[in-house]
């Protein structure tokens, strides 16, 4: 079953804190993921970070169309809150 992102808000030191249709919430790492092709944008566009969304699905949440995290891996890598 795919979790489905109720809100995400960034925090600072590339933190996302997220919550999910079941009523887990998490804080997800960012800076992890820093080594992936195109995340290294987060660290050096100023702002670039801030402006995550969520799409319409609520399955996935992106900054633009080369970098988006999925919701399962927030759901199973994020710390809980």
């Amino acid at each position: 079953m795919i979790r489905r992102i109720q809100t995400v808000r960034p925090l600072p030191d590339f933190l996302l804190s997220v919550s999910f249709d079941d009523g887990k919430r998490v804080v997800y790492d960012v800076k992890e993921d820093m080594g992936l092709p195109g995340y290294v944008a987060l660290r050096d566009v100023r702002g670039l970070f801030e402006q995550v969304q969520l799409d319409p699905s609520r399955t996935c949440v992106y900054w633009n169309s080369e970098i988006d995290l999925p919701s399962d891996a927030i759901y199973e890598y994020g710390r809980p809150q």
